[in-house]
């Protein structure tokens, strides 16, 4: 009997071994449901609690940011020529740029100009380099396409250099590209700034639109007929201001640049550029096409408004748009512009579609 008493109890297997353990509460075992009081104001609590933290964590929005960001470039990557044009184009007409990331200064300044005279939105940007496409399309969606193969452009290519060659003798297939489509089309080179409204001096339907690079004064009624040829054979329009309707005879134009171009290749010895070609292609296609010279009191060469102050005064408010040419350097340009007051982007980039960039 008395062994019996002091024999150790049988251990229950499905009994706690650990009776200061919290399982050890029956209160403790029952599950908390969100329909209770004490339920809802957990859940209260961490809807607050997500609400106040997670903007600053920045984790979740760099997440979508991220995902964002990959889908728009590949969106851009594969925006086409066409979808572009049909984007941007205004009663049939888009002005176009070409640009690489070096000159986006001169773009916005550019821009600036353009949008003061109310036709920003026809401008269709043709980057030469990814960073410029992403760039643009990232601060204006829509406005710059990218014709592969991109050129190596990361760099100002100086006037004269292979790249500079490279870089503009794409110039006339972009444009044919676009009469191809239907559209009439304005090239600019973004050393510009227009100063009035260039479609009013678009006088009549001709098919080829353009700019003398000769920096003699003209008599304010010159002729717009195709000047004669110079000492080396061939005419000095500028190419870097055309104005083209979607004719048979521009698009003659167009295709003959492109075979001067590829005639006259760039070397070391004989340092080309695209304006010699599309001289020879205007000389060339005369007889079959129908030409027209904008007046000079208007669209002034570099050579005449930066370096003939009798001239700028007896003409003062008839210019339209002024090139800065006649001038080589990155910062040489932008200074040249400063001490005319043309030099917009430092005082009045707000007023760009890029913004600051």
């Amino acid at each position: 009997m008395s062994s019996f008493l002091h024999q150790r109890p049988i251990q229950n297997p499905f009994s706690n071994a650990y009776p200061i353990s919290p399982r050890s509460s029956s209160t403790s075992q029952r599950p908390i449901s969100i329909f209770t009081p004490t339920g809802l104001i957990i859940l209260l609590s961490l809807m607050v609690i997500l609400g106040v933290f997670m903007p600053w964590s920045g984790m979740p929005q760099s997440m979508f940011s991220n995902s964002n960001k990959a889908s728009s470039i590949s969106k851009w990557r594969h925006y086409s020529l066409a979808e572009a044009a049909s984007f941007v184009a205004k009663n049939g007409t888009v002005i176009v740029c070409a640009v690489s990331q070096p000159y986006l200064p001169f773009l916005n300044n550019w821009l600036i100009s353009i949008t003061r005279q109310k036709h920003q939105e026809k401008v269709l940007v043709i980057a030469e380099d990814y960073a410029t496409l992403y760039k643009v399309n990232e601060k204006w969606p829509g406005h710059a396409v990218l014709v592969p193969p991109a050129p190596d452009s990361q760099t100002a290519h100086k006037f004269g250099s292979q790249g500079f060659f490279n870089f503009t003798s794409r110039r006339p297939r972009h444009l044919l590209q676009i009469l191809e489509l239907g559209y009439n089309v304005m090239y600019n080179d973004v050393d510009m700034v227009w100063l009035g409204d260039p479609f009013h001096y678009l006088e009549g339907n001709h098919d080829v639109y353009f700019t003398d690079d000769i920096a003699a004064v003209k008599p304010p009624n010159h002729s717009h007929d195709l000047p004669p040829p110079g000492k080396k054979g061939r005419t000095y329009i500028c190419s870097c201001m055309i104005f083209l309707r979607p004719t048979d005879g521009a698009k003659l134009v167009m295709k003959k640049w492109i075979e001067e171009l590829q005639a006259q290749p760039w070397s070391k010895l004989k340092k080309a550029n695209d304006q010699p070609a599309f001289n020879w292609a205007l000389n060339k296609t005369a007889g079959l096409v129908d030409l027209y010279l904008l007046p000079q009191t208007a669209f002034p060469t570099g050579g005449l408004y930066f370096k003939n102050q009798t001239w700028v005064q007896q003409t003062k408010g008839m210019h339209v748009i002024i090139h800065n040419n006649y001038i080589t350097g990155f910062e040489k340009k932008i200074k040249r512009f400063q001490d005319y007051g043309l030099w917009l982007v430092d005082d009045h980039a707000l007023e760009s579609p890029l913004g600051r960039l």
